[in-house]
């Protein structure tokens, strides 16, 4: 995957100074800018940098990854600050600015800039320890040139080089403006496990202070001179279009600067939020519906559940799905039922955009930046390289902020082309009750199973359909899509790793005009839990232990047996349990990290009641596993919320819910006991921000079965 480490070291690293001095180490994809570097000296050229040592002792790590909330500011510095053995107090974090030249995802080719599919620390491992190691090896040289003695008499610790022997010492910051004028080796070592100092260690992290007193700067909080706030009236109808609006009546209500009308509504510009909310409380927009959506989800359900019923383009085949199942001993068939879900972050949407006659600069929780450039750059009609995108904190995403139509960023950016004569920076916001109504959702899907089991209660024959839009189609990334698949629809179902030797899984992609996207584990939400509830039912069919039952069907993958072994010792899986309490277990590799899940829980007024989850997790090696533990925390209550409440209803083709109070998330009295358990590994870490979401439903349905006796298919639970 990371194909710029085939090439030379030499060739894959550039060291400059840095601006005022210091030390800038930066790291190459092939064949991208060494043509641009030639036209330029050291100095000015500023390469894919990831690290910056100030005269200072300061240390900078350049992040081409947004923080979120999963913890990419503390995990990334990490990794560069083991091999660098830098003092973890000096370790400062920028975002870096969009260019996929120097900061592509190798996760994803290397041709784009963003953060999604828990990709961050597993495609920066090796061009983060290649930076911090390259540094400290030319820090030592600069040392041994200053002191006139071999490099190999000196070592670096904790943000010093130290020759022992002469009794000498010198800080990072006082070797950094000659380092960077050496030649980078041609080699370097890398530290072993064993040598790590930060890695798989606690290390405070570094953006908690400033969240937690209110320093830290999200896209409301921007604040430019001249400044206007605009809110768009989007219409009720997904596909609806503005026709005309009352502005006489609007226009001159107090504060507001301009109304005008964009390809996604009506914008609202005043002086501020609220002068802004009231004229938008004030407009009366006539709407064009003629090619709106205008079904209901019902409706929308009894078609899906009619495609259920017919073949779908072949996702996976494996044997003869028609005689396994003509030749089972028992057979059970099964059909699921998931609703539209929102993303529902904390943080709403908000973007500030800056727009000149040969510039726009855009602030933003930007989640693709390469993306969200070229977009800014299209509407703005100016060339991509005159869009400066600011990457900031985002107050939550679970993949909203990565939306391939880039849809706020676009709003923005048409808006303050559309008021350029005001020459003002325009800073768009949309209000929770915007992004619920007018947003994008996880897709709604049903799926149908059957399943049979042989003599001897061995699963024999496993047929999966799916019906569901498809996220990618229409959009940048609708290449994707081969030979009518869309993988982000089958994918936790025609990867699953149980040894059944008849499968068919196969997929009805729907046309429905209701906006969709992914979310938090994208098509692991929905399959997972159609996938581990049948796998349980056939368990009690089978009248075998759950556990047992995915044991040995899971002999060919380890990494999946870990996880669920660990998970079912940790929890006491076997042992009685007090009476009123019930357990349910799944296990799902989303992302390539293995989680399973144990769920107890009690039943209060018919209603079940979480009151433990035991999490094992296997993610290769734990950089920070005090985020590992918290990332899994947070996909547990992320993924209960979906299960009790989330749901998005249409009514003829409108959004019914708006806020917290009708999509209502866990409350802390909710909230059940959690103990995380990390499978120690030396693999290459994997990510953590999504795979603990895909286990939590189905345990808990599983939990509500061995507590009722009644199969759970449809999510929200009702019981």
């Amino acid at each position: 995957m990371n194909t710029a480490l085939n090439l030379s070291r030499r060739e894959f690293l550039k060291v400059s100074a840095a601006a005022g001095g210091g030390l800038l180490i930066g790291l190459y994809l092939p064949g991208r800018l060494e043509a641009a570097a030639g036209s330029q000296t050291e100095t000015e050229f500023m390469p894919n940098a990831f690290l910056r040592i100030a005269p200072d002792n300061t240390v900078t790590v350049i992040s081409k990854h947004l923080e979120m909330g999963q913890g990419v500011y503390t995990g990334l510095p990490t990794i560069v600050a083991d091999e660098l053995d830098a003092d973890w107090s000096q370790i400062r974090v920028e975002s870096a600015p969009a260019d996929a030249t120097r900061y592509g995802n190798l996760a994803w080719g290397g041709t784009s800039q963003g953060t999604g599919g828990s990709t961050s620390t597993t495609n920066s491992w090796e061009q983060l320890r290649l930076a911090g190691a390259t540094a400290r090896a030319m820090l030592i040289a600069a040392a041994a040139q200053t002191w006139k003695v071999k490099a190999g008499a000196l070592r670096a610790e904790n943000g010093f080089v130290i020759d022992s022997q002469g009794g000498r010492r010198a800080s990072y910051g006082e070797l950094s403006t000659l380092a960077a004028t050496l030649t980078p080796p041609k080699e370097v070592k890398l530290k072993t496990p064993k040598q790590w100092k930060l890695i798989g260690k606690h290390v405070p992290r570094i953006d908690s202070i400033d969240k937690s007193c209110g320093k830290a700067i999200f896209a409301s909080d921007i604040r430019l001179p001249g400044m206007l706030t605009a809110l768009v009236v989007h219409p009720p109808l997904f596909g609806a279009r503005a026709k005309g609006f009352n502005a006489d009546a609007v226009k001159t209500m107090p504060g507001v600067k301009a109304l005008v009308a964009i390809p996604q509504g009506v914008a609202v510009v005043a002086d501020d939020f609220w002068s802004a909310k009231l004229a938008r409380d004030a407009l009366q927009v006539e709407w064009d519906d003629s090619a709106a959506e205008k079904r209901s989800s019902d409706q929308l359900l009894a078609q899906y559940h009619e495609l259920a019923q017919k073949p779908g383009a072949v996702a996976h085949r494996a044997g003869d799905i028609a005689k396994g199942l003509a030749g089972a001993e028992k057979k059970l068939e099964a059909t699921f039922e998931f609703p539209y879900l929102a993303h529902a972050a904390m943080e709403p949407l908000a973007c500030v955009v800056r727009l000149s006659d040969d510039a726009c600069e855009v602030w933003a929780g930007s989640q693709q930046q390469t993306l969200d450039q070229a977009t800014a750059a299209e509407i703005s009609g100016l060339k991509t390289g005159q869009v400066t995108i600011h990457t900031l904190l985002a107050g939550g995403s679970f993949g909203r902020h990565a939306n391939p139509t880039a849809d706020y960023i676009r709003e923005g950016v048409e808006v303050a082309k559309a008021t350029r004569v005001l020459k003002a920076p325009i800073r768009l916001l949309w209000t929770r009750e915007d992004d619920m109504r007018g947003g994008y959702y996880r897709p709604m899907y049903v799926h149908s199973i059957a399943a049979g089991l042989d003599k001897r209660g061995r699963p024999l024959a496993w047929q999966h359909r799916i019906v569901g839009q498809s996220i990618l189609a229409g959009t940048a990334f609708g290449a994707m899509i081969k030979d009518g698949i869309d993988f982000t629809s089958i994918e936790g179902a025609a990867n699953l790793p149980y040894a059944i030797p008849n499968m068919l899984v196969d997929l009805h992609t729907t046309q429905v005009g209701v906006p969709v996207l992914w979310w938090r584990s994208v098509g692991s939400t929905h399959n997972a839990f159609s996938t581990e509830v049948m796998i349980n039912e056939l368990a009690v069919a089978a009248k075998q232990d759950p556990v047992a039952f995915r044991r040995a069907l899971l002999k060919n993958h380890p990494r999946h047996r870990g996880v669920l072994d660990l998970a079912a010792q940790k929890a006491g899986w076997g042992k009685p349990l007090p009476k009123g309490r019930w357990r349910g277990v799944a296990v799902h590799e989303s992302f390539h990290s293995y989680v399973a899940e144990v769920v107890e829980i009690s039943l209060a007024d018919g209603k079940p009641k979480v009151e433990r989850v035991v999490c094992a997790v296997d993610c290769g090696v734990a950089v920070n596993p005090d985020m590992v533990r918290a990332q899994m925390e947070s996909g547990i209550i992320f993924g209960l919320s979906a299960a009790l409440y989330g749901e998005i209803t249409l009514k003829d083709g409108q959004v019914v819910q708006s806020n917290y109070h009708d999509y209502q998330i866990v409350r802390l009295s909710e909230a059940p006991k959690i103990e995380v358990h990390i499978v120690p590994s030396s693999a290459k870490p994997t990510g953590v921000g999504e795979p603990g979401v895909p286990p939590l439903a189905p345990a808990l349905a599983n939990a509500v079965f061995a507590a009722t006796g009644k199969p759970v298919r449809r999510l929200p639970i009702r019981i």
